[in-house]
């Protein structure tokens, strides 16, 4: 059965457009353009009834949205090679290279590295993200290279302890996540720390961006350790791990990421944003110990930064 989402429309929301009001909630994560085909379909109502795409809504107005039925998956394993840094019974520390979608999605039904790892791994995966990621605790940005863990560099979990251990780590801010990337301009200081809630942008449903509505609280920490005439060398190490994180706290400081066709301008002779997953460390969900594995800045990276010296 296609699953169905409610919403009260509330006080100060009266007199909104629909389509614009239910693109802004998080829950429902859909752009106004998809809003309105359903909404043509018949799959939105308003009190019980079928309400043009225009439709202005009035306080108290009681909303149903029939969600699409998701489109059966059936996952095959495929012989990738990977570049396994570390592997044991319980999880394995992946170096993802540039341009590796990590999950299946719109436009990337194969290639991926979910694929790789069920050639690789067999049914020793963690479930709890279900099919589609299986093994997954976080995500990476198809464009950053890197060591493969949750939200930057990924740990592949084997089993569900694995997974539900590193997740808890994850949300007690004990999981140690540390980027390098390039940014656009120079920082006034050495080193700083970037607080900014994120959330969906209200237009762009693809995007994210800092704003205080339908948000979550967002923290980097950034230090400097070059910088060239156009640009700046940067480490940052993560205390949330939001969607985009570096990437929108970065532009929101008007430095967005070299390359980052997205929150800033895309360059010359890279595909993708220069960012680069460069240290995870955790404790072992079994023996306990906390391991660090560091992955050394790729060549598109050196590459960049070359040119950036010249």
């Amino acid at each position: 059965m296609p699953e169905t989402l409610s919403f009260c429309v509330p006080a100060e929301a009266d007199g909104e457009r629909l389509d614009k009001w239910l693109s802004g909630q998080e829950s429902l994560a859909m752009t106004r353009s998809a809003l309105q085909v359903r909404m043509e379909h018949g799959d939105v109502t308003v009190n019980g009834k079928k309400v043009p795409k225009n439709y202005r809504q009035k306080a108290g107005d009681q909303v149903l949205v029939q969600l699409p039925e998701p489109e059966p998956l059936e996952l095959q394993p495929e012989n990738i090679p990977l570049d396994i840094v570390y592997e044991d019974d319980d999880l394995l520390v992946v170096n993802k290279p540039k341009g590796m979608v990590v999950h299946p999605a719109p436009g990337h039904a194969t290639g991926t590295l979910v694929h790789a790892l069920l050639y690789h791994c067999g049914d020793r995966l963690s479930s709890i993200n279900g099919i589609i990621r299986p093994g997954i605790v976080h995500r990476i940005d198809r464009f950053t290279s890197g060591l493969l863990d949750t939200t930057g560099a990924i740990v592949i979990c084997k089993n569900d302890m694995a997974h539900q251990s590193l997740s808890a780590q994850i949300a007690a801010h004990s999981f140690t996540r540390e980027y390098q990337a390039v940014a656009m301009g120079h920082f006034r200081e050495a080193e700083g720390t970037i607080s900014a809630p994120i959330g969906r942008h209200p237009v762009d449903r693809k995007k994210m961006c800092v704003t205080e509505k339908n948000s979550k609280p967002a923290t980097t920490h950034y230090t400097v350790i070059a910088e060239y005439p156009r640009a700046t060398h940067l480490r940052l190490r993560l205390e949330t791990g939001r969607t985009h994180q570096i990437r929108v706290h970065l532009a929101y400081l008007g430095h967005p990421i070299l390359g980052d066709d997205v929150y800033g301008k895309a360059f010359p002779g890279i595909e993708g944003q220069c960012l680069h997953a460069a240290k995870i460390g955790f404790i072992h969900p079994s023996t306990g110990q906390y391991l660090e594995f560091e992955s050394p800045l790729p060549e598109y990276f050196e590459k960049v930064l070359r040119k950036l010296k010249s």
